[in-house]
């Protein structure tokens, strides 16, 4: 009753509500009744308990503790000012029609390639889903894009455990964002702990191995620490402080709270750091299917006019389709493409992605101000606009080149950003505020937002600049010119192993157009353009699809990314239609593997459907054996005519095929064709 009584001095509970949890019975039902009706109370009525929990004997405490958890939670929430069912984006993003998949460890494509790139691989395979959201006895592992909805995934699963759906045996939730853990340097297991629940004074009880605990670290590629299971010191005792890296890979390991369990969210590229033994379950995060596009966008729109032109624009667009499958980017480029159709003809909707951002950094700096400025105001704003998106992109530039994807107040200050500004239209449009308990971070709305601001910053300043624009300092080889810059930027990209930089250089390439850079007139300071930029960059990317290598490697099919969006697309229209027609025998040059290696990508009929028996030879093979992995269903004439090639092409000698074994006779064609594939990427042919 002491509670009760608290609550009701200070009004937060009535009369009828002390009464009807005091009706509940036992101890656990009244403390369930409590919760029920507190958590549908605002945030007063959980700092109230707070207070409560705080300053009140532990005996008391320890009884809502071992008995309230959703209670507990829902203190723990308001403090740590999590929205629950929220993305970054501010939209709610429906997850019920889409399910965990169970997968066996990481590609080798994920691990390396940009998430874009992976979005290739994954959309539309059939794989296992993971019916009954749960968890592994101790660690996890949940892997997924940018965007796709990791941390949305983490606050529905805490909600649902909150409300008694799921994992009802856990009885502490220990929610933590790596954001969160990148300033502090040292730090215990057991102040960890009091970090999440600071009004237990005994921290052991909730590592007790006869509690059931569940420690969510989310968002590992976001930690400013390289994960180090190698090197890092092995520590055991909860009460040590140790660097906070060390602390993260001896949680993981298990010898630090070795009785809770663990879950770990993260892009696939970074997960792939933690040793593939350690964890006992791994699972993706599926996108849109083309189905639940529909479904978002009929629910995002009240006037189903919008949802079905918009539909219509993205089957003729295939590349939007294809982003479209990342939730975060959905939202982007249904709110964009409405923007434009509520205030321009519906023929100026755009083609590229390079054009879509750029409506949608335009959209996002004209909402909230008034129409009809005076031409003086007008320009002001642009001023302020203009200042503000040029400290932004070279914030994400040279964040970009250090893969930081999240920024704290200190880091917006060093590269000029007011941060007033960032609660303007444009800077709450472009940057997500977070806020903790621990501390204030950014990050941009989506990664390629980054990526596309970088574009600009690099485009505007490639004009001017005397010295390489990619390192920071001034003290570099002079480089002037805008094509001079630009070469650059495409052998940084080239290089790039993991393709961090194929994205930026698409923008980069798209920003020729004059129809991405109309929506940025006001916002860029743009100068005088001669033309002749974009028909030069035509026959640069031209020149790199000619002059690769034998095999065509991801970095070569961003060529052709690269050329969609500058919208030189006569070689990309030919080959599809001849790929249509059965025709293309004869004609795979180079550039057309390259070419066709983008379609695979992003045309479902040209991987669902290909035929290219007729045009095979050994040659065409070992250049496209890496990309027609993208193919979901292949003919059985195409899979048996690769058998044969593969049966009569003779190793070189020496060759590390002499012994291989794949060619058994006892094998069907599939099975040999999938046999093939792998040796001859495991041999090095892939060539990234």
């Amino acid at each position: 009753g002491e509670i009760l009584n608290h609550m009701r001095n200070l009004d937060v509970l009535s009369s009828a509500e002390e009464a009807k949890v005091k009706e509940a019975g036992r101890l656990q039902d009244q403390v369930n009744m409590l919760t029920t009706i507190v958590t549908a109370k605002d945030s007063q009525a959980s700092d109230v308990l707070q207070g409560f929990i705080e300053s009140s004997d532990s005996q008391v405490a320890q009884l809502i503790i071992n008995h309230g958890k959703r209670l507990l939670l829902s203190v723990l929430c308001n403090s740590l000012k999590w929205s629950w069912g929220v993305s970054s984006s501010g939209n709610e993003l429906n997850i019920s029609s889409r399910t965990l998949l169970l997968v066996d460890g990481l590609s080798d494509l994920q691990q390396k390639e940009h998430d874009l790139m992976q979005v290739g691989v994954t959309r539309g395979e059939k794989r296992n889903h993971l019916r009954q959201l749960g968890l592994a006895k101790l660690v996890s592992l949940t892997v997924g894009v940018a965007g796709i909805g990791k941390t949305t995934w983490v606050r529905h699963f805490v909600r649902q455990w909150c409300q008694g759906i799921i994992c009802t045996d856990i009885n502490f939730v220990l929610p933590f964002t790596f954001a969160e853990l990148n300033l502090l340097d040292k730090l215990s297991a057991e102040r960890l702990v009091k970090m999440a629940f600071p009004h237990i004074s005994d921290p052991s009880l909730v590592l007790n191995s006869s509690c059931r605990t569940l420690l969510i670290l989310d968002g590992l590629d976001e930690f400013r620490c390289k994960l180090n299971f190698s090197d890092a010191a092995s520590c055991s005792d909860p009460k040590k402080e140790v660097p906070i890296d060390d602390l993260v890979t001896n949680i993981i390991r298990g010898n630090l709270l070795p009785d809770i369990a663990v879950w770990v969210t993260s892009r696939p590229r970074v997960a792939s750091l933690i040793p593939g033994g350690l964890v006992d379950r791994v699972t993706e995060i599926p996108g849109f299917s083309p189905k639940d596009i529909e479904i978002f966008l009929n629910h995002h729109f009240s006037e189903k006019d919008f949802a079905r032109k918009i539909w219509s624009h993205l089957e003729s667009n295939k590349i939007l389709m294809v982003m479209c499958y990342i939730p975060c980017i959905c939202w982007i480029v249904a709110d964009t493409l409405l923007y434009i159709m509520q205030n321009e003809a519906q023929e100026s909707l755009p083609r590229t992605c390079t054009e879509l951002y750029a409506n949608f950094c335009s959209m996002k700096a004209e909402l909230g101000e008034p129409r009809g400025r005076e031409p003086v105001k007008t320009e002001q704003l642009h001023g302020s606009n203009r200042k503000l998106l040029g400290n932004l992109g070279r914030l994400a530039f040279y964040g970009l080149l250090k893969h930081k994807y999240v920024f704290s107040e200190q880091d917006l200050k060093n590269y000029g950003i007011e941060l007033l500004l960032t609660q303007s239209s444009l800077g709450s449009g472009v940057l997500v505020r977070e806020e903790s308990t621990i501390n204030t971070t950014f990050r941009f709305t989506h990664l390629t937002l980054q990526e596309f601001l970088a574009a600009t910053f690099y485009h505007v300043s490639s004009k001017r600049a005397i010295f390489d624009l990619f390192s920071e300092s001034s003290m570099s080889w002079p480089k002037i010119g805008f094509q001079n810059h630009f070469r650059s930027a495409f052998q940084h990209s080239q290089q790039a192993e993991d393709g961090h930089l194929d994205v930026f250089v698409r923008f980069l390439t798209g920003l020729l157009c004059s129809a991405a850079i109309k929506p940025l007139a006001g916002l860029l300071a743009l100068g005088k353009d001669d033309g002749n930029n974009k028909a030069w960059a035509a026959g640069f990317l031209q020149g790199l699809l000619v002059s690769g290598g034998a095999v065509v490697s991801l970095r070569a099919v961003n060529l052709a990314y690269c050329l969609q969006e500058l919208q030189h697309t006569e070689m990309l229209r030919s080959v599809e239609e001849d790929l249509r027609l059965s025709s293309l025998a004869g004609k795979l040059t180079r550039p057309h593997c390259v070419v066709l290696g983008y379609l695979l990508h992003v045309s479902p009929e040209c991987s669902e459907q290909t035929n290219l028996t007729a045009s095979l030879n050994a040659s065409t093979v070992k250049c496209l054996l890496p990309q027609l992995l993208y193919c979901s269903s292949l003919t059985h004439l195409f899979v048996t005519r690769l058998h044969l090639i593969l049966f009569t092409t003779t190793p070189e000698p020496g060759s590390h095929t002499d012994n291989s074994g794949f060619l058994s006779p006892n094998v069907s064609g599939v099975f040999v064709f999938l046999s093939a594939a792998f040796v001859v990427i495991s041999l090095g042919i892939k060539g990234r």
